[in-house]
């Protein structure tokens, strides 16, 4: 077993417990960004100048009639900004436009006394607009050619070869709908400057050096300079990696330009038509098999919609190329990759990063061609597994350890799900209820481990020793309920070798640990886990030097478990807290800065080969759901989930995170329709679901009858912090089996045979289509008609996305 991976004796890691701040989350107590705001005096409020048309460059901006305003301090424009006004990484989001590119866009801020105060007078500002056509829809860009970044391209084998091998070739097209974030708490930042000039900010950001970076930039200053802490986030899903930035900028000036602190919090209209969402997609696609049912060729092109800018959606497409093949082997492909640009909000970082995309449309594929291959889905996923000791790599070339792990994670399903015996139930109900139909199905996930760009991959800690024998914990990975820091608060005490209650953590912060990568790509655990553990060891490395000394032993004999040190073989022993105060005395260092960078990874973007993943993380689930065939209405019965953490750190957070990402997914594949104002009218461009009572989101009806989660057993990952893998992201994939159920689920309306088109999200409303659909081909079959070619799946779902 590796050093990384292996545990000592009685570690805390692998206890389950609840997460740290749990307590202080259900009394209210636990203070966010905004909470700090009445905590700091003389608060200024910034409120946004939004422009309700979508596309056009401003001929006059007049700020006169805002400072009249009673209560207005200032009004913040691009003359106010000393140095880059930008707000992103790619020099292509001014802070303060001049070209209007989405309806809602932010082009200038007014600060108040009071919140309502810079609301009236963001209102009085009087902008004026050469309005310029725009471009709405995935099909709008396309058409138009209306792309931007890069193009990637993933080719292995020979696509032509693949497909003359091919017994049956089908074709088709999928559009899928983006994702809101909807985190409980919407973008927030308070910043203040200190006597010596420091800009200090509390943001609710996943990317504190980053946000660092931006405020720095934007004020002309060196990074030295800025200050970013974020006590912990209500949420982030991914939209709070790039899209924070902006607004801390804008704190961040107002404050530098006024002397007093300033606050910036949206509320949830501005936040929902201001900050970016999930890429939707659009794919078109040729598919071969064999006789047996064995992919032979996959070609594609799959087309992100990126909205007005390009945040993060190169590398999101890029993983989403990466992540087509999902859990199988497609040994000749060609996949084609592209950037739709849109007058949207620009679209960004969503829990799974363009994973759950790619991996949607293979499984929608093998969803709609299994009727037509007289294959049941179950089977025909399974023939084309990824095997184990056959040398199959993935399209961009990295080897698929572990690949009997996608076999036996679908097997337990099985086994501890009765799916046999249940198919057999639903079967009889189904012959029993004309008007009620029930369904079950099965998928897995495949997801890669680490960030695309391996620079990324790295991570940094500062642990302090004090001379009492607490220990205080920073590192660069940001907490938005995820059970992060309750993690790597396990990791210290396991390393240490001491009690949980001896531990405490830091809020985030740049000044402590410097140049953090996001907190992101479900490499929290892995790369903070490892930098603490660096820390950890230098120190008890140290610390077994002066207990070996007063010991009277070697070093190396020497173990520190449950806070005491003992020599082995030996009564003797020295208390933790009697260690540090010795090591003190002697002048030992009792503070270290600990550093992991993920080893083994290498990336050729242009060629799109390489192995940028450190591995996989796979998982199985099935879903059973029942449909009402008058509406479409449904439930989901229940669900069986096995995912595979390796050796989990923390069993109750991954459990909880598993049950979650599942949640999440089955709400972006079922519930979460977001509509955007597509006609020539004076609102185009408007997000017309702007609150949660036109944006459905997963609840308590929706969950599960019954729903059970297992994590895979021995299971552990060598070169990872204690054997663990990550779990943030990969169990949103896993609720694909939900949108499959309600496929088979409509199928049962008609004869067999029938490939049924799904829209997603699978809302009532398309699964009623879907429905119909079938019996329109049923009652093609059973008159004199000829039933339609299914070897052309064409399906355009925007009708239903964009209504």
């Amino acid at each position: 077993m590796s050093h990384l991976s292996e545990r000592p004796e009685k570690p805390v890691v692998g206890v389950s417990m609840p997460h740290e701040s749990a307590v202080l989350h259900v009394t209210g107590a636990a203070l966010y960004t905004d909470d700090l705001v009445y905590r700091t005096k003389d608060t200024l409020h910034a409120y946004p100048v939004q422009v309700m048309k979508t596309r056009g460059r401003i001929t006059a901006l007049r700020t006169e009639p805002a400072l009249a305003v009673p209560g207005v301090v200032r009004v913040l424009t691009v003359a106010d900004v000393p140095g880059v006004n930008d707000a992103g990484m790619k020099h292509d989001e001014p802070l303060f436009p001049d070209e209007v590119m989405f309806h809602g866009h932010a082009v200038a801020w007014v600060l108040g006394e009071t919140l309502e105060a810079a609301r009236l007078g963001a209102a009085a500002v009087e902008v004026e607009l050469d309005e310029l056509p725009s471009v709405i829809t995935l099909k709008e860009a396309i058409a138009a050619e209306s792309f931007h970044g890069a193009r990637p391209l993933m080719v292995t084998g020979d696509i032509d070869a693949g497909f003359a091998d091919s017994t049956h070739v089908f074709s088709g097209e999928f559009q899928f709908s983006d994702q809101e974030h909807f985190y409980l708490e919407t973008h927030a930042a308070l910043a203040y400057i200190d006597e010596a000039e420091q800009v200090f900010i509390q943001s609710s950001t996943q990317h504190p050096s980053e946000t660092q970076e931006i405020v720095a930039h934007v004020l002309g200053l060196h990074s030295h300079e800025v200050t970013v802490q974020c006590l912990r986030m209500g949420g982030g899903f991914g939209g709070k990696e790039m899209q924070p930035h902006g607004f801390a900028a804008i704190a961040a000036l107002g404050a530098k330009l006024t002397g007093r602190p300033v606050r910036v919090r949206l509320n949830r209209t501005q936040d929902l038509t201001m900050s970016g969402k999930r890429h939707g997609f659009h794919a078109d696609w040729k598919i071969g098999f064999d006789a047996d049912g064995r992919i032979q060729a996959l070609d594609a092109t799959l087309t992100s919609d990126g909205g007005w800018s390009l945040d993060l959606s190169e590398p999101v497409t890029a993983r989403a190329l990466c992540h087509i093949d999902n859990t199988y082997w497609i040994p000749n492909a060609r996949v084609a990759g592209r950037i739709a640009q849109t007058n949207k909000v620009s679209n960004t970082a969503f829990r799974g990063f363009g994973g759950p995309q790619g991996m949607l449309v293979i499984e929608d594929i093998l969803g709609r061609v299994a009727p037509l291959l007289g294959l049941d889905p179950m089977e025909l996923r399974k023939r084309n597994f990824y095997q184990p000791g056959l040398g199959q790599a993935t399209p961009y070339g990295q080897p698929v350890p572990q690949a009997e792990r996608i076999a036996a994670v679908w097997q337990q399903v099985e086994n501890d799900g009765g799916i046999a015996d249940r198919k057999r139930e639903i079967a009889a109900f189904n012959a029993a209820h004309p008007h009620t139909k029930r369904a079950l199905a099965i998928t897995g996930i495949k997801f890669g481990i680490s960030f695309n760009l391996t620079a990324f991959n790295q991570a940094g800690a500062l642990v302090l020793i004090y001379k009492d024998g607490s220990v205080l914990i920073n590192h660069g990975g940001t907490e938005m309920g995820q059970g992060l820091h309750t993690k790597m608060l396990q990791v210290a005490a396991t390393t240490l070798g001491i009690p949980l209650h001896k531990v405490r953590l830091a809020p985030t912060r740049t000044d402590k640990v410097p140049n953090t990568s996001a907190t992101a790509a479900s490499s929290g655990a892995d790369l903070n886990g490892g930098a603490v553990k660096n820390a950890c060891e230098q120190l008890r490395t140290r610390l077994l030097q002066v207990a070996a000394s007063q010991l009277g032993s070697n070093a190396s004999d020497v173990r520190i478990v449950d806070g005491v040190a003992r020599t082995l073989g030996s009564d003797k022993e020295l208390a933790w807290d009697d260690l540090v105060h010795t090591a003190y005395f002697q002048r030992v260092q009792l503070s270290a800065s600990g550093y992991y960078r993920t080893e083994g990874l290498h990336w050729d973007a242009k060629s799109f080969r390489g192995s940028p993943f450190k591995y996989f993380s796979y998982g199985a689930a099935a879903a059973e759901v029942e449909v009402d065939g008058f509406t479409g209405a449904y439930r989901i019965r229940r669900v069986d989930i096995v995912h595979d953490v390796g050796d989990s750190l923390s069993p109750m957070i991954d459990i909880g995170q598993v049950e979650g990402g599942f949640v999440q997914g089955a709400g972006w594949l079922t519930l979460e329709d977001m509509r955007w104002d597509t006609s020539d009218g004076p609102n185009r461009g408007r997000l017309l679901t702007q609150a949660a009572s036109t944006y459905k989101l997963p609840s308590f009806s929706e969950m599960p009858e019954e729903f059970n989660v297992t994590l895979m057993e021995n299971a552990t990952e060598e070169g990872a912090v204690y054997g663990s893998k990550a779990v943030g992201e990969p169990p949103l994939m896993l609720a694909f089996c939900v949108r499959e159920a309600l496929r088979q689920a409509a199928a049962s309306f008609g004869p067999a045979g029938v490939s049924v088109e799904l829209a997603a999200p699978a809302t009532p409303e398309a699964v009623f289509w879907a429905i119909e659909s079938v019996r329109e081909k049923a009652d093609v079959r059973s008159g004199d008609g000829q039933a339609p070619n299914d070897s052309e799946i064409r399906t355009d779902t925007s009708a239903l996305s964009n209504a």
